[in-house]
């Protein structure tokens, strides 16, 4: 589905945001691309998309060189931006008939659904919609086209609490198992039950990189009154801690809490092997 070999890139030829990079996402994934603002998620995702170039190395999306811009992998392939310019004057439902042809796969009847589900207008102008309108009409328009690599770049950006909750279900129930999606964001909370598999950046190097069940194998996750020593990480909270430490045999898994885990490898306190089949301290 996707693999890059090696690397580099840089907006100056004195600072590289990627070095010597590898990656695989394999097909039918939901993949959480996490980091700080400035960590190079946006860009990554433009290497994939084909939008800018690597400077060494390779890059392979869908067995095409993304830079080359073929037809056929555009057709399979869309991006949603986190900044994005839409006509204010143009009714929804024309632009999205504009720019269905150019998606095969592209279902009408999906779009209205999801659109529905959003409470939007399809013969409302752009220039009406809030910003967070028109994040949604980008999500349903997105989700309809049947692309094989959907990339998304903060699309909870702008949604109210209702709307990412509908943004999370309309994912899970509306792809199929050859699609994959990688969704660039730092709302860790947005995120964290949706996605099956965790990539996180900071400074340009992937730090993490593991599958959900993976982290839920190795620790457990919880929240209490005291302090214990057994803890590898906790934050306080209203009422005590939250935390999470290594799980014991015989204990059953928790769910991740993927911001506190996040929190803690960003500042080095859990040292991770990157490898999907390994967590290790």
């Amino acid at each position: 589905m996707i693999q890059l070999r090696n690397v580099s890139y840089g907006y100056r030829k004195l600072e590289k945001l990627f070095q010597h990079m590898n990656l695989e996402v394999r097909e039918g994934n939901i993949v959480g691309l996490l980091g700080k603002n400035g960590a190079g998620k946006s860009s990554l995702l433009r290497l994939t998309n084909g939008l800018l170039k690597v400077q060494h190395g390779d890059i392979s999306v869908l067995g095409h060189d993304p830079f080359k811009r073929s037809p056929y992998f555009l057709q399979k392939v869309i991006m949603i931006p986190e900044e994005y310019n839409l006509p204010d004057k143009t009714v929804m439902g024309k632009f999205a008939s504009s720019l269905a042809v150019f998606y095969p796969t592209f279902e009408k009847e999906k779009f209205h659904s999801l659109l529905q589900s959003f409470d939007l207008d399809p013969s409302k102008k752009f220039g009406k919609c809030s910003y967070g309108q028109r994040k949604k009409f980008l999500i349903a328009f997105a989700l309809s086209t049947g692309c094989k690599l959907l990339l998304l770049d903060e699309p909870t950006n702008g949604l109210d609490i209702p709307s990412k909750s509908i943004f999370r279900k309309m994912v899970a129930a509306n792809l199929r198992t050859d699609q994959t999606v990688i969704i660039s964001t730092h709302q860790v909370k947005d995120v964290e039950n949706l996605i099956d598999r965790v990539i996180l950046v900071d400074q340009g190097r992937i730090v993490l990189d593991q599958d959900m069940l993976a982290i839920s194998d190795h620790y457990s996750f919880g929240f209490s009154a005291q302090l214990s020593k057994e803890w590898i990480y906790s934050e306080k909270a209203q009422g005590g801690y939250h935390f999470f430490k290594r799980l014991t045999p015989g204990e059953n898994p928790t769910q991740v809490n993927l911001e506190l885990f996040f929190n803690a490898v960003s500042q080095g306190i859990v040292l991770v092997e990157s490898t999907q089949n390994e967590t290790v301290l």
